[in-house]
């Protein structure tokens, strides 16, 4: 029975690893549904970006108060880490701090730090609960009905939660140590915060101060685990995703727009028809009309979404009424790959199921509203962009099914006819010249 709390530890910790992981799989198997796109150039200046907006939240700071206050939860998030680490050594070893000897006089320092952090996580996560709930911003009210809604929430109270768990655990721990009680009396130390909090649980005998510190104990970390598998489900995987995606960011400027080689080359030939071979293989498709006709990179990009809301707050589409919203656009596109991966799953490969992300998920309407002027991918935090994911849709829209309003066509027609948007013949567009 001695080693009972180890083993079931280990158990619990191992389940926990292995359902993360199978999700974590099945992701990467969903992102990898998009096609090949080659990021590999510029090392140096990925790793820069990387260290700037996901571990330096550098965007984020276009507000300061907020962008401080998801500083110290980020900050929190990875640093607290390390004292999880220790409490998973302890729960498989058998041990009580198990860093404070080797850490020495460092030990205090650390654990109070943490401490702050724990406090500090917890102010931010009140008032990003009030901001939502009661403030009611904005951004935060359109696209989130429903389960999205629910998991901002629910995720900011599993925080609040863990952080109270960890400085309540501390504070029992520290006044058995005071008390010099069983093993407990092997470290003695005092912590700013959980000192503080003495009075709450100073009247409780041994017992039940040993009750409270092993509850929170257990609490805290089997609750950590949970949180781990929740993740993958919820848009807080951007806590994850965000290291990779700030790492794959595009590093052209925000208004070069990719072209297809075979569409410039058919305008190219209508120049120059001496240059065309003498049989030139179409392109598959023009466009994206599903998950899988988009590169890996956007579909990243979709799981990436911290559904923020920044990007539809600055698109002028938006503000002025119109169907558009670039974060559903992205939680769209996260829906419809989820949806493909569980059809995989179901069937072995993917069966047509007579839906598409055009059309299905994102509307005609939603496409045409778009001006492509870029303010939703200079507003993400995260390096995402909308835009790339809206004219695939277009292309498809207008290529594959001659899709586009009477107005386009006309301009079409014109390009094609006279290799200008005008309704004039090439050599008479130099007649106002003559003209009084």
């Amino acid at each position: 029975m001695q080693f009972l709390p180890q083993i079931l530890f280990v158990l619990i910790s191992g389940a926990a690893i292995w359902l993360f992981a199978r999700r974590a799989s099945r992701i990467r198997r969903n992102i990898l549904l998009g096609k090949e796109e080659d990021y590999s150039d510029q090392p140096a200046a990925r790793w820069r970006n990387m260290a700037l907006f996901a571990l330096g939240q550098k965007k984020m700071f276009k507000k300061p108060l907020v962008g401080l206050m998801h500083f110290v939860i980020y900050a929190g998030f990875i640093i607290i880490n390390i004292e999880v680490l220790e409490i998973i050594l302890d729960g498989a070893l058998g041990t009580h701090r198990l860093f404070a000897e080797p850490l020495g006089d460092f030990y205090p320092f650390v654990i109070n730090f943490f401490e702050l952090l724990a406090v500090g996580v917890l102010a931010a996560r009140v008032v990003f609960l009030a901001r939502r709930n009661i403030v009611k911003v904005k951004r935060f009210q359109r696209d989130l009905d429903g389960w999205p809604k629910s998991d901002a929430n629910l995720i900011l109270t599993i925080e609040i939660i863990l952080m109270s768990l960890f400085l309540l655990m501390n504070t029992a721990d520290t006044l058995l140590q005071e008390r010099g009680y069983g093993h407990y009396a092997d470290y003695s130390g005092s912590f700013i915060v959980s000192g503080l909090l003495h009075p709450l649980l100073s009247g409780l005998d041994n017992s039940s101060l040993v009750v409270v510190e092993r509850s929170c104990w257990w609490l805290h970390i089997t609750g950590i685990f949970a949180f781990l598998n929740y993740l993958p489900y919820s848009k807080h995987l951007h806590i994850l995703l965000a290291f990779p995606n700030a790492y794959y960011m595009r590093l052209q400027p925000l208004g070069y727009m990719k072209n297809m080689p075979a569409i410039q080359n058919e305008v190219l030939y209508a120049m120059q028809p001496e240059l065309a071979p003498a049989e030139a293989a179409p392109p598959d498709k023009f466009g994206a009309r599903d998950v899988m006709d988009l590169s890996w990179r956007n579909l990243l990009d979709a799981y990436t979404c911290t559904e923020c809301g920044r990007c539809t707050a600055v698109c002028p589409a938006s503000q002025t009424g119109k169907l558009l919203s670039p974060r559903k656009i992205m939680m769209d596109t996260r829906d419809r790959s989820e949806e493909v991966g569980r059809n995989t799953d179901r069937n072995g490969e993917f069966r047509d199921d007579g839906k598409t992300l055009l059309h299905d998920y994102i509307s005609v309407e939603e496409l045409r509203a778009c001006t492509t002027c870029n303010a939703c991918v200079e507003a993400c935090p995260a390096g995402i962009s909308p835009l790339e994911i809206i004219l695939e849709l277009r292309r498809s829209l207008i290529m594959e099914e001659s899709n586009a309003p009477q107005e386009w066509n006309a301009m079409f027609s014109n390009i094609e006819n006279n290799f200008a948007p005008w309704k004039f013949a090439p050599d008479e567009r130099d007649k106002w010249t003559g003209e009084s």
